[in-house]
């Protein structure tokens, strides 16, 4: 095996009542919440970036309360991806790459695209909208990651394309969405969302285990056994890949518990962190 890559492992957001009874501390201010959340996990994916335009200053602001080794993923705006017309997609493309992501630095992760569950796979039109990301931004390079949601993806046509462009695909073990292992880009970007509410952790402990040796695998350069996949003749070459794994959706409660035991089982260790 080659050498191992970077793991991140992680949850979408920070602001979610319900943690306020099991992830974070009695009495700990809302304002101090991504400052303690980073340093119990080394990864979160932004999702409020979807939904609408952030100011620079709050990316600023992000950047400065995280430890220097922290990442964030990035999830981009729905007005790019949720339209008829993907190769149209332009002007929403660049209002939301320009409204401050580079103020996160050597913070900022992949990008994630994700697209409606109606979508289907059209080749033109998705090179198209492919053709619209840039490979970096103000000096700083952009890595991005698609989030395809409808099975007419599970095909050799639309891997050869997110290859070309150097696009990761998103794995995910949820019932409701293709479920592929297939690599496309030069890192892995699971988000897993089958966690159910009685389980301490969201996941049982062999899960628990499976996932972090899932893990360990790809970021070795080699593709773990046992998972869906779409049929190929020639699989790409083994090489170490940065992995991101993010425990999000399904039993949301349950999220930072398992991406913080996952963590464990990776030997990384949190930060200590008093409330404030």
């Amino acid at each position: 095996m080659a050498k191992m890559a970077a793991i991140r492992v992680g949850i979408g957001g920070w602001n979610f009542d319900e943690w306020r009874d099991n992830f974070y501390p009695n009495g700990l201010a809302k304002t101090r919440e991504l400052a303690y959340a980073s340093r119990q996990l080394n990864a979160i994916e932004i999702n409020s970036t979807y939904h609408g335009t952030q100011k620079p200053s709050s990316f600023a602001k992000w950047r400065d309360e995280t430890p220097d080794d922290f990442v964030f993923a990035v999830k981009a705006n729905r007005f790019a991806t949720n339209r008829r017309v993907l190769a149209e997609a332009g002007d929403s493309v660049d209002k939301f790459l320009t409204s401050g992501l580079t103020e996160l630095g050597a913070k900022l992760g992949p990008i994630v695209w994700q697209f409606a569950t109606t979508k289907k796979f059209d080749a033109e039109d998705f090179e198209g909208f492919l053709n619209l990301l840039p490979t970096e931004l103000d000096g700083l390079p952009l890595r991005h990651v698609l989030d395809v949601r409808h099975e007419s993806f599970m095909c050799a046509e639309y891997l050869a394309l997110a290859r070309k462009h150097s696009a990761a695909t998103v794995f995910t073990d949820s019932p409701n969405y293709p479920s592929f292992a297939n690599l496309t880009g030069d890192f892995v970007y699971a988000r897993l969302m089958n966690a159910t509410s009685d389980q301490p952790l969201g996941y049982t402990d062999q899960a628990l285990d499976d996932w972090t040796a899932a893990a360990q695998t790809w970021a070795a350069g080699s593709q773990p056994a046992g998972l869906p996949s779409v049929e190929e003749a020639k699989p790409p070459a083994k090489k170490a890949r940065e992995v991101f794994v993010f425990y999000i959706n399904g039993a949301k409660e349950r999220a930072p518990h398992a991406a913080m035991a996952t963590l464990k089982r990776l030997g990384w260790k949190a930060s200590v962190h008093s409330p404030k």
